[in-house]
């Protein structure tokens, strides 16, 4: 062996080594951040407000109709029930809820300052994911967010990778053919990335 060849085998043992290495720390994928689950300014309960009251995502989460994506909602929107809506004895829960959290929300929101909310569901910048398009074709939100209205806390629920949207998109292509109609969603490079 020439020492060119014996330096190329040692860089790919060691670079072999070194994966093995890290895989056994973590069997995660690259950008895969299933379980993130940061604190937030306040805590806000979606088995709560998704969960017990029903509230559909579309009316927090208007942006995903009709962008790319969701958003994070403005205080305006907690505001819209926490200042009419009242408690059992008939107090507007904005004005006089005795809860911190809603009083934090409260002087935040009459202050102007608004929450530096943490962004938990991130993807790399070179995938684009139309929240739109999944929405106007009926994708339920829980398919990519899991079970939402079940979270105290809301955490990344699935790794949201190439791997299980391919899947989705396969297997949506294949109930659109045995229906008989043509497949929908795309397979191709070029629709997640440009």
């Amino acid at each position: 062996m020439n020492l060119r060849t014996v330096a190329i085998t040692g860089a790919v043992a060691l670079g072999a080594s070194l994966m093995i290495f890290a895989l056994s720390l973590d069997t995660r994928l690259l950008g895969d951040q299933s379980g993130y689950k940061p604190a937030q300014p306040i805590p806000y309960s979606h088995a709560l407000h998704a969960g017990e009251l029903k509230i559909d995502c579309l009316f927090c989460h208007t942006a995903a109709e009709t962008s790319r994506h969701a958003g994070i909602p403005p205080l305006s929107t907690c505001m819209k029930c926490h200042e009419t809506v009242t408690n059992k004895a008939g107090t507007p829960l904005g004005k006089s809820d005795p809860s911190p959290e809603i009083q934090k929300l409260r002087e935040t929101y009459t202050s102007g300052r608004g929450f530096e909310w943490v962004r938990i569901h991130r993807l790399p910048a070179y995938v684009e994911f139309p929240h739109s398009r999944h929405i106007q074709a009926g994708v339920a939100c829980q398919s990519c967010h899991g079970e939402v209205q079940g979270m105290e806390r809301v955490e990344q629920a699935k790794a949201l990778t190439m791997g299980e949207c391919l899947t989705c998109h396969r297997e949506e292509n294949q109930k659109q053919q045995l229906a008989g109609r043509l497949p929908q969603a795309p397979a191709d490079c070029s629709a997640c990335h440009h």
